[in-house]
């Protein structure tokens, strides 16, 4: 693919100026547009060392107004960033509604220099091909415009500016070491790029290459693909706003509950499975312990783990929680509760937030609630499209196989009750002062829509329990035997994990 790019293209600099002229309040007024119609955009700016990238962006920040973009270069992960899966330092990034995000370098790294510096193992830069499709798939659905650059240049034109520039004492230090290094390995980078291009060129992100031999055609041709692709994306955010207008029922249909013919997954839990508080006792230490005990082996491992609670409203997911942290180094866990997207999290995708949250290598990460809420809450109360919520499942697996391949430990609970624990723990709530907090109106009115909910949990733990994440059913109509096993199920999957190592 490469080869057949010709880099003959050139652009003289009055023809330059006068195209840059005319495009600036073109791109000024796309940018004031998108961010009116809330449509996030992602530029992804690679290609070779030295091929022009730097200049690139400085032409964007010329144009565009500071207050509606953001420049993230990628450098060798940081400590921070190197203790988590390798697109986190990415997702968190990602563009809110009506933002422009520019990668100068990017998720690509882990396929071109990583690999040809043999910088990760095979299987590990194999696998990244599917993770990043899954990434920008992911983003395209909701929402984000993905424009991907790569700036090429040849051998010859490379080594001829590495030269100038070193000639050059102000500009001596963007070249190093590691830059000639890669020039040696030019036929390495060429099979990495063409086999990245073959595998992630996709219709949601296409790549476009540039020839860069004249920066100036470079730069005016990455103006133009901008401009072309903003107008599109506003074309189409107009069809779909005519389209929602003209629907006869702008209020989606509230969701009925379905008929049950055959016993479900929650059908068939033993509610009355009980354990007595002597025998509480005598197992809850022993079990803390334990636990303490292989959080500090995670630690010393760099093992990180995720486990999440979901449950019906007072199944006690709140006091299981503080039994299984009780006895752990507060330094080697965090707690999230997971409340309704506020601020910064309703301008970006649903996970975003999620990303944000996962812990270190070596450390525990605790959900009250989770991603699931996709699924459920937003599904259930019509806070997403039926279009938006049956795609979670998917992108919900993607997240946790990411999480899995990255070596983190994924235990989820569904704590189940029955409706009549849940009444009584409710009026139970209302005349405890020390818990009258935790009830609300909202909790009632939740209550009355079980039979709406149920067949949302049920298809929840069926479509997302996968080997690597697999689900537990807990039976909570007895706390202390909910507590029992959820110690039991985390130091179990701790177990197995360490057993890997």
């Amino acid at each position: 693919m490469l080869e057949q790019i010709d880099l003959t293209k050139s652009l003289k600099k009055s023809e330059y100026k006068a195209r840059v002229a005319e495009l600036t309040p073109v791109l000024r007024e796309l940018q004031v547009a998108h961010w009116q119609a809330e449509i996030p955009t992602a530029v992804v700016l690679e290609g070779w060392d030295c091929a022009g990238k730097g200049e690139c962006i400085a032409l964007l920040a010329e144009i565009l107004d500071p207050r509606g973009f953001k420049v993230h270069p990628t450098f060798d992960p940081t400590v921070e960033e190197a203790l988590r899966p390798f697109l986190w330092r990415f997702w968190v990034h990602t563009p809110a509604r009506g933002e422009i995000a520019i990668f100068d370098r990017s998720w690509y790294q882990r396929v071109l220099t990583d690999r040809v510096d043999d910088l990760v193992k095979r299987r590990r830069w194999r696998r990244a091909y599917e993770q990043i499709c899954d990434f920008e798939r992911q983003l395209a659905d909701g929402g984000t415009r993905i424009l991907k650059f790569f700036l090429h240049i040849s051998k010859r034109e490379q080594r001829d500016r590495f030269k100038a520039y070193e000639a050059d004492p102000v500009e001596q230090w963007r070249v190093r070491k590691e830059d000639w290094e890669h020039h040696r390995h030019w036929d390495d980078f060429v099979k990495a790029a063409e086999e990245m291009f073959f595998r992630t060129d996709a219709h949601c992100a296409p790549w476009q290459i540039l020839p860069a031999e004249c920066q100036r055609w470079a730069r005016v041709a990455m103006l133009e693909a901008l401009v072309e692709d903003m107008r599109e994306a506003l074309e189409q955010a107009k069809s779909r706003g005519k389209a929602k207008a003209s629907q006869s029922s702008p209020k989606p249909p509230k969701p009925r509950a379905t008929k049950r013919d055959l016993p479900t997954i929650l059908d068939r839990v033993d509610l009355t499975q009980t354990v007595d508080k002597k025998a509480y006792e005598r197992e809850l230490l022993p079990l803390q312990t334990r636990l303490r005990e292989l959080n500090f082996q995670m630690f010393k491992r760099r093992v990180p783990a995720v486990v999440l609670y979901e449950g019906w409203d007072a199944a006690g997911k709140g006091g299981n929680i503080k039994r299984l942290v009780a006895r752990l180094d507060p330094r080697g866990y965090d707690v999230t509760s997971i409340a309704k997207p506020a601020g910064d999290e309703l301008t970006h995708h649903y996970l975003w937030r999620f990303w944000k949250q996962l812990p270190k290598d070596g450390h525990m990460g605790l959900f009250d609630r989770s991603w699931y809420g996709r699924v459920l809450v937003e599904r259930v109360e019509g806070f997403c499209t039926e279009e938006e919520w049956h795609r979670a499942y998917q992108e919900i697996n993607e997240f946790e196989g990411q999480l899995a391949a990255h070596g983190t430990v994924i235990v989820k609970f569904w704590v189940h009750i029955d409706r009549e624990e849940q009444e009584r723990r409710f009026k139970a709530r209302e005349v405890t002062p020390h818990k009258q907090w935790k009830i609300t109106e909202e909790d009632w009115r939740n209550r009355e829509k079980w039979d709406l909910y149920e067949p949302a949990v049920v298809e929840m733990l069926q479509r997302t329990s996968t080997p690597h994440a697999p689900w537990t059913i807990i039976a909570g109509n007895c706390k202390r035997h909910a507590r029992l096993q959820a110690l039991r199920t985390v130091i179990e999957r701790l177990e197995a994990a360490m057993k890997k190592g």
